[in-house]
């Protein structure tokens, strides 16, 4: 692609809507309570019991009124429920920065009406025959049962029949960040999955937990599918629930793109700031490891998501970023997460210029199109919101014969302000909207 040093003319772009299934609950607080006494975790349980709900870092759909649904269940059943953050090294590995992540999603003493308890101390809870050790939250320990609250899902590190989910949490984030250091070493050499259901059955066989709460989402990321599951069935129960949420999940409808345009990154986002199976990247940056995922030629990310509390990680899997996404990041937050995860590639720093403009005209060239205007490009919020996209003109004729995609607006050229940045997406759909 010729590069004069006069302004880089990049195609046009249009609104388009992605149509996902709507799988949501009606009344999710209700299915909540269902679920948990059609299980009957109580019966487990004396009068008074202190039970310690987990509860994960991602930003789940409905998470605080999933969570008060299991408190009050538990309070009816006449037991003393508290919530502890069940997370690794996130909120920057300390107690009060794992309570502050609970507390961004609504989740706080009074909201939940009982205790949160936030700690990084553990106990010991013997070896795996691997030889690795385990942990379980000190105050969890002390309880006398402990269930856990999590979302289902693909992993962004690995494939596996048991990804992202309450074996995970009951491994990792159970063990807080003396487990995620432990679980993530051995991970980097015999396989995460394999830890997990390792981890996962050392932690069972102590008696501590009953089991949990499940969630699954839909395309749209709402809430479409709460499951109680006791602690003997919940390997067996999770890889059937995998299969099904994998199955529901969103992806990026194109076959090949030359650019893709992110408007933020963050770890409430997904535990590698944007999902590597909806980018194609792997965690070590491998570019497009995935069949079921569009081919990505680059990446290019604006900015970090403010509840992301500058936790960076995941910025190394892109090829370009705006300075205002650099000028955010926590360096200690991301090294602590990216040490501790052992994916020391997601917290590179990407090549970085002060505007939009100037991001995409030094990214452009480097595609290998001799005409600029014949560049495939998708601009999406972030990996977790897959409805709402714009894409440039050359890729309508293609999405024109997918029934679930809605196109909505005529072809413009890309709204950049004087500054030379772009709004960010879902303000252009409402300026559109308006005008």
């Amino acid at each position: 692609m010729p590069n004069s040093g006069a302004p880089i003319k990049l195609p046009r772009i249009g609104l388009i809507r992605q149509e996902f299934p709507d799988r949501s609950l009606k009344n999710v607080a209700k299915e909540v309570r269902g679920q948990l006494e059609k299980a009957d975790f109580a019966a487990k349980m004396k009068p008074g019991a202190r039970i310690a709900i987990g509860v994960g870092s991602r930003g789940i759909a409905r998470i605080a009124t999933i969570v008060k649904a299991v408190v009050e269940y538990w309070k009816a059943a006449g037991c003393k429920p508290f919530i502890f953050p069940a997370m690794g090294s996130h909120g920057a590995a300390t107690g009060e920065g794992q309570a502050a992540v609970l507390a961004h999603y609504g989740i706080n003493p009074e909201t939940m009406n009982c205790p949160i308890i936030s700690s990084l101390e553990v106990v010991s809870m013997g070896r795996t025959p691997e030889g690795i050790e385990t942990f379980m939250d000190r105050s969890a320990f002390k309880s006398e049962g402990v269930m856990l609250v999590g979302r289902v899902k693909w992993h962004t590190d690995f494939d596996g029949k048991i990804e992202s989910g309450l074996c995970k949490m009951t491994a990792i984030g159970l063990g807080k960040l003396a487990g995620a250091r432990q679980y993530h070493g051995f991970g980097h050499r015999i396989g995460l999955e394999r830890v997990i259901r390792s981890v996962f059955q050392q932690i069972a066989q102590s008696g501590r937990i009953v089991g949990g709460l499940a969630i699954i989402e839909d395309g749209n990321h709402r809430t479409a599918q709460v499951t109680a599951v006791h602690i003997e069935n919940l390997q067996e129960q999770e890889e059937q629930l995998l299969a099904l949420a994998k199955s529901w999940a969103g992806r990026i409808p194109v076959n090949a793109l030359d650019i893709l345009i992110l408007d933020e990154i963050g770890k409430e986002i997904s535990g590698t700031g944007m999902d590597t199976k909806v980018v194609n990247r792997s965690t070590m940056a491998y570019y497009n490891c995935y069949t079921n995922a569009p081919q990505v030629d680059r990446i290019f990310i604006r900015d970090l998501s403010k509840w992301s509390d500058g936790n960076a990680l995941g910025m190394g899997l892109a090829d370009m970023a705006a300075d205002r996404l650099i000028d955010k990041v926590d360096w200690q937050a991301t090294y602590v997460n990216g040490l501790t995860s052992s994916i020391t590639a997601s917290t590179r720093m990407p090549i970085h210029f002060p505007t939009d403009r100037e991001c995409l005209e030094k990214l452009a060239p480097t595609v290998g199109r001799n005409n600029p205007e014949d560049l495939t490009v998708a601009w999406i919020a972030n990996t977790m919101n897959l409805r709402l996209m714009a894409v440039s003109e050359n890729l309508l004729p293609e999405l024109r014969q997918n029934p679930a995609i809605k196109i909505v607006s005529q072809p413009m050229e890309l709204p950049y302000d004087e500054a030379g940045n772009l709004p960010r997406l879902e303000e252009l759909a409402k300026r559109m909207v308006s005008g």
